[in-house]
């Protein structure tokens, strides 16, 4: 196998919310790179399928059933990964939710649930891996955000859980930089996915047509600059926001 990203090989990347969809397909081309990928997911099944396809391509994987909004469980997603492979050396926070609704009637059940998720998750997930990755002066940690950021109707939860992730990775790339860890941030805009899959097909076709590139995005379309921005070829880059999004304003 040719590696175009020679750095990649023999890394270490922690890929949550990677038994489906962007994650997975982030995990597997991490994986096609030569880097030692450690699938996580809350779904037990899907956490274990996706990292079986991984191995049956020959990848090097692990995987970790995980509910990011719980601390004691992301501690020991850490903690696995180093027993295994002794390092980290990439974070990418993937792992989210939506569960839209108007404003007047969202519940707070509905807000805590994506927030505590989206938001309250990436920090769970940063905190305990930068506790090793402050340790070897290196690592490379890579948020999920959204084009939502901006707002949506019928998302303030979703958006604003993504709008944090934003002021977050910022604060992080400043204080974590002297450290040698470098925090950036990618924003989909409309992305194939199940979740896309759900939108009624009249109002998809709608929406694609606001897009200037006139397609949904792809995974992999995320997962490739995701590669790039933990690449050395990205190595003066932190504290950033990448749109990909088909130039979709």
């Amino acid at each position: 196998m040719a590696y175009q990203f020679e750095d990649i090989k023999d890394s270490v990347a922690i890929v949550t919310g990677s038994g489906r969809g962007i994650g997975k397909e982030i995990a597997h081309l991490f994986a096609q790179h030569g880097a030692k990928v450690v699938v996580s997911d809350i779904d037990a099944d899907v956490c274990e399928a996706a990292a079986k396809e991984i191995a049956d391509e020959g990848g090097e994987v692990m995987h970790v059933v995980c509910d990011i909004t719980k601390m004691d469980q992301v501690e020991n997603l850490m903690k696995q990964t180093i027993d295994k492979w002794g390092k980290i050396d990439h974070l990418i926070n993937n792992a989210g939710i939506t569960k839209d609704g108007l404003f007047l009637r969202m519940k707070p059940e509905q807000w805590n649930f994506v927030v505590n998720i989206n938001l309250t998750g990436t920090y769970n997930c940063c905190f305990a891996a930068v506790n090793y990755m402050r340790k070897a002066r290196k690592g490379n940690i890579i948020n999920l955000s959204s084009i939502a950021r901006h707002g949506n109707p019928g998302q303030a939860n979703y958006a604003a859980a993504k709008a944090g992730i934003v002021g977050l990775t910022k604060s992080l790339a400043k204080e974590l930089a002297p450290m040698g860890i470098r925090v950036n941030c990618v924003a989909p805009g409309f992305v194939h996915t199940r979740l896309t899959d759900a939108i009624p097909e009249k109002i998809r076709e709608e929406m694609i047509k606001q897009i200037p590139l006139k397609r949904t995005g792809e995974p992999i379309d995320i997962a490739k600059p995701i590669l790039f921005l933990c690449s050395d070829l990205a190595g003066y880059i932190t504290g950033q926001v990448l749109d990909v999004n088909g130039g979709l304003a």
